[in-house]
């Protein structure tokens, strides 16, 4: 039998939604182990003058924990 836990992290990027996941993933298997999935809840951008300088978003990852 196996059990997952769930956590939620936030991550950012300078240039797109898509970076801020991949830099998110990359940075959570850094220290998690046995990473199955992710979804998004929620995305936000930072605005200064008008434009968007920084992608931001905040996601549930699922890891399978060992036995």
């Amino acid at each position: 039998m196996s059990v997952a836990k769930v956590t939620e992290i936030i991550a950012s990027s300078k240039k797109s939604f898509d970076d801020a996941v991949e830099n998110g993933i990359e940075r959570a298997s850094e220290t998690l182990k046995n990473i199955t999935g992710a979804w998004v809840e929620s995305q936000k951008v930072v605005v200064e003058d008008g434009k968007v300088v920084e992608y931001r978003v905040a996601m549930k990852v699922t890891f399978v924990l060992k036995d």
